[in-house]
């Protein structure tokens, strides 16, 4: 019951968090706009510094919480993955170049063929 009783104070929580997140973007814009004459290297760093806030504010929601879970599992999963050496790289390279070298003359060859094929049929050759 008591979960219960807390799940609106968590979404009112999060709506009030979404909202600082929009406040805080539309006043970066507001001010990017309005302040247009300072130099463009300091407003980059101001929206890099408003991106790393609002990202913060953000991670604070359920939702936030939900994807930093979703981002930490998923790096996790990256650390188990075998990644080929540079030698099985090479071989692997080769034997696509090799085989799309091979494919691109047989579908050439058949478009020759064909080209020779419908000219013969239509008349349009010898």
């Amino acid at each position: 019951m008591a979960e219960i009783k807390q799940e609106p104070k968590i979404k009112g929580v999060n709506i009030i968090l979404w909202m600082v997140v929009l406040a805080l973007i539309v006043g970066g814009v507001w001010a990017n706009y309005r302040y247009q004459m300072i130099d463009t290297s300091v407003r980059i760093i101001a929206w890099v510094v408003l991106v790393v806030v609002c990202l913060g504010v953000a991670a604070l929601t359920s939702q936030g919480k939900l994807a930093l879970g979703f981002a930490k599992a998923s790096r996790g999963e990256l650390r188990k993955v075998v990644w080929p050496t540079r030698q099985e790289t090479v071989r692997m390279t080769m034997v696509v170049i090799a085989l799309v070298i091979v494919l691109s003359l047989i579908i050439w060859g058949l478009d020759s063929f064909l080209f020779w094929a419908v000219g013969l049929l239509t008349g349009q050759r010898g």
